[in-house]
C-alpha cells in the first residue's frame, strides 16, 4: 500500500511522483478518510458499552491514536514508499510476523463490506420499517457488488462533495442542538461533566470496552503514510499530519457525542441504540434533519462498502496471483480489470455475516485486526530505532522507547477489552493463518508468505 508510481521510459530515467504537498493538504487527505461522520454509528453502542460516557471513551482513544500516528510517521521516514503497518513489521521485525499482521489486517478487509451492509440496512430501515431487515440488507450488497463488478469508481471530485455535504449537516445538527439547549437550560445547558465523569456510574471497566469500540472513529488515519512520496518534508509533515488528523477528528467527534449526550443524557431510553443519533437529530432539528443524515449516513456506508469490498477483492486477488492462496480462483481477473470472483464472494459473506453479525460484534471485529497492526507499528518503531538502531543515529530514550511502548501498551489495553466474543472470532481467524502460514513455509523454515497491499 502507498508504494510510488515509478516508470522508466524509453530515454531510461525514471520518473518519480513530484513532492508538492503541504502539511495541510495531507491533513485534509487524512480527515476526508476518516469521515466527519465517522463517530456518529457507533454513538449508541458506545453509550451503552460506556455506561453514559462515550465522549471520554471518543478522548482516550484519540490519546491511543495520536501516539500511533508517531511511530507511523518515523516509520514512513525510514520506508516512504510504503505506507502500510504490513511493510513496517515485515520489514522492520520480521517477515513472518508480517505475514500474520498481514493476515489480521486482511480480516478488516473482509469485515468492511459486512460492518457497512449491516449499518447501511439498519439505517433504510428506519425510514421504511415495515421492510425485513434481511430483504434490505440484501439489496444493500447487491447494489454494493453490482457497482463493484462494474469497475465503478467514486472520483475524488464526488468524494470532496460528499465530504462537504456530510460536514454541511454535521454543522447543521451542531447549530441546532446548542440553540436546542439554550432554550432548554441557558446558558449552563452547554457546560456538564456528566459526559465525561459521574462518580455515581463511572466504572473503568466499561470505559475500557466503551473505549475499545469508540476506537474505530478513527480508523483509516494511517492513510496519510499513502503521500509519503508526494509531500514536503515528509519526515516532519507525514509525523504531524497523523497527530493533527487525530486530535482534529477527535474534538470534532467529541463534540459531536458531547451535544448528544447533553441533548438525550439517559442512553438506557434509545429506541434503536445503533441508530441512537439519529433520533438525537430529530429531536434537535426534527424530521428534516433526521432525514438528512439517514441519507448522509446510508451515502457514507455503501461508499465504505465499496472501498472496502474492492479492496479486499484486490487484496485476495494478489494472494491468488502470488499463489499465496489457490490461484485458479482467487488469482482470476475479469474482462473489466476487476476480479469478479472475488468481489462475489465477498459479496455473499457480507450478505450471510450480515444475518450474523450484530453491528457491535461486527465493529469490534474491525478494530481486532486493526490494533495488532497499531500494535505492531508501535513495536516495531520501538525496535527499529531503539534496540536496533539505524547508522550514525544517537538514541533518544523518551523518543525512542518511551513514546512508542506507550502507544503499544495503550492500544493493547484496547484490544484487550474487546468484547469477548470478538476476541474469539478473531483469534481464531489468527490461529487460522499462523497454522497456514506454518504448512506453507514447512514450519516457518522456507521463504516468507507476502502480501501485497498496494492495489487493496
Amino acid at each position: 500500500m502507498g508504494q510510488s508510481v515509478e516508470a522508466t521510459p524509453p530515454n531510461g530515467t525514471t520518473k518519480h511522483l513530484s513532492r508538492v504537498l503541504g502539511l495541510w493538504d495531507v491533513v485534509f487527505f487524512g480527515l476526508v478518510l476518516i469521515s466527519p461522520m465517522a463517530a456518529v454509528p457507533l454513538f449508541g453502542v458506545a453509550q451503552k458499552l460506556s455506561h453514559g460516557f462515550a465522549t471520554t471513551c471518543i478522548l482516550l482513544s484519540m490519546g491511543a491514536m495520536a501516539i500511533t500516528a508517531v511511530s507511523y510517521g518515523r516509520m514512513a521516514a525510514i520506508y516512504p514508499s510504503s505506507g502500510s503497518a504490513y511493510t513496517y513489521i515485515s520489514k522492520g521485525l520480521n517477515p513472518h510476523l508480517g505475514f500474520l499482521v498481514g493476515w489480521a489486517m486482511l480480516l478488516d478487509y473482509l469485515d468492511q463490506p459486512i460492518l457497512n451492509s449491516i449499518y447501511g440496512a439498519l439505517t433504510i430501515q428506519r425510514l421504511l420499517p415495515q421492510v425485513p431487515y434481511i430483504v434490505l440488507a440484501a439489496l444493500f450488497v447487491a447494489v454494493m457488488t453490482y457497482f463493484n463488478l462494474r469497475s465503478i469508481r467514486a472520483t475524488a471530485r464526488v468524494n470532496e462533495i460528499l465530504l462537504a455535504v456530510m460536514t454541511a449537516v454535521i454543522g447543521v445538527f451542531i447549530i441546532m442542538a446548542i440553540r436546542y439547549l439554550f432554550k432548554a437550560e441557558g446558558i449552563g445547558g452547554f457546560f456538564s461533566t456528566q459526559p465525561f465523569y459521574d462518580a455515581r456510574t463511572f466504572q473503568w471497566h466499561a470505559i475500557a470496552t466503551g473505549t475499545s469500540l469508540a476506537a474505530l472513529t478513527y480508523i483509516g488515519f494511517d492513510g496519510v503514510t499513502l503521500l509519503t512520496e508526494e509531500v514536503k518534508n515528509p519526515k516532519r509533515n507525514i509525523l504531524l499530519a497523523g497527530v493533527m488528523v487525530c486530535i482534529f477528528t477527535g474534538i470534532f467527534s467529541g463534540l459531536q457525542v458531547y451535544l448528544a449526550q447533553r441533548v438525550w443524557p439517559n442512553y438506557t431510553t434509545y429506541p434503536h441504540e445503533e441508530t441512537a443519533f439519529m433520533d438525537v437529530a430529530q429531536v434537535v432539528g426534527h424530521r428534516g434533519l433526521f432525514i438528512a443524515l439517514l441519507v448522509n449516513l446510508v451515502i457514507m456506508s455503501l461508499a465504505c462498502g465499496l472501498t472496502g469490498q474492492l479492496g479486499a477483492a484486490r487484496l485476495l486477488y494478489g494472494m491468488g496471483r502470488d499463489n499465496v492462496l489457490p490461484r485458479k480462483l482467487f488469482g482470476y481477473l475479469g474482462s473489466t480489470n476487476v476480479p469478479t470472483a472475488n468481489v462475489l464472494i465477498i459479496g455473499v459473506l457480507a450478505f450471510l455475516f450480515s444475518q450474523i453479525f450484530s453491528y457491535e460484534l461486527a465493529a469490534e471485529m474491525l478494530n481486532f485486526g486493526a490494533f495488532l497492526a497499531f500494535m505492531g507499528v508501535n513495536f516495531s518503531c520501538f525496535w527499529q530505532f531503539y534496540l536496533h538502531g539505524q547508522d550514525g543515529y544517537k538514541r533518544h530514550f523518551v523518543k525512542d522507547a518511551v513514546i512508542p511502548l506507550v502507544g503499544f501498551v495503550f492500544c493493547l489495553w484496547i484490544w484487550c477489552n474487546l468484547s469477548g466474543p470478538s476476541l474469539v472470532r478473531g483469534a481464531i481467524w489468527l490461529i487460522a493463518g499462523i497454522a497456514y502460514a506454518a504448512i506453507k513455509t514447512r514450519g516457518f523454515r522456507g521463504r516468507p508468505l507476502t502480501m501485497d497491499f498496494r492495489e487493496s
